[in-house]
């Protein structure tokens, strides 16, 4: 899936975990940090990428993807199987605490929001033709439909013509069906 895909679905999963799963309470600053924290957790598990936007904004991040593309050998290893999610979990949980000031934003719903980001990336690569290597090291590859031949190809027509389109509709959809609930949840924002 391109990023573009990639950013769309995430924040339909965000605005669709923050409707059924509402923040007791949520500053501005914790609301804009999320959003783009569940931007950056879609994005995340391409670091293999040299060609990633993420590396695009930090200072020589691009010869850091190029020399990381190396290490990789390949696109889809690492950070989409099973064990890159754990570890990155894990490592956002004792990181996050670290970096964000914990009195002005609330650091659980930024660490929510990313992961939701970094597990819509895994659920949408699932449905394309090379699937996910969920046991890496293993050079096995899950998708879904089992089928290969059904799944998308990435930038391909669907993708581009109904994949998008139909995140957005929904998202839209989802919002106006959901508008009270979603109204209350930017009622809290202080």
């Amino acid at each position: 899936m391109t990023s573009r895909t990639h950013d769309a679905i995430a924040f339909a999963s965000l605005v669709t975990a923050a409707v059924y799963f509402p923040p007791q309470s949520v500053n501005v600053l914790t609301l804009a940090v999320a959003v783009i924290g569940c931007d950056i957790g879609a994005l995340v598990p391409d670091l293999d990428q040299a060609g990633n936007r993420l590396w695009d904004l930090l200072p020589g991040g691009n010869s850091v993807g190029k020399v990381l593309r190396r290490v990789f050998y390949k696109h889809r290893t690492f950070t989409h199987s099973i064990l890159g999610t754990f570890l990155i979990y894990r490592g956002l949980g004792w990181l996050l605490p670290k970096l964000l000031n914990g009195t002005a934003i609330d650091v659980s719903l930024v660490f929510g929001a990313i992961m939701i980001g970094y597990l819509s990336h895994l659920a949408a690569d699932f449905t394309t033709k090379e699937g996910l290597p969920l046991l890496y090291p293993f050079k096995i590859n899950f998708g879904f439909p089992p089928f290969e031949w059904l799944r998308l190809t990435t930038d391909s027509f669907m993708e581009r013509w109904l994949v998008f389109p139909a995140v957005l509709i929904y998202l839209v959809s989802f919002i106006i069906l959901h508008q009270s609930q979603v109204l209350g949840i930017i009622r809290l924002v202080q």
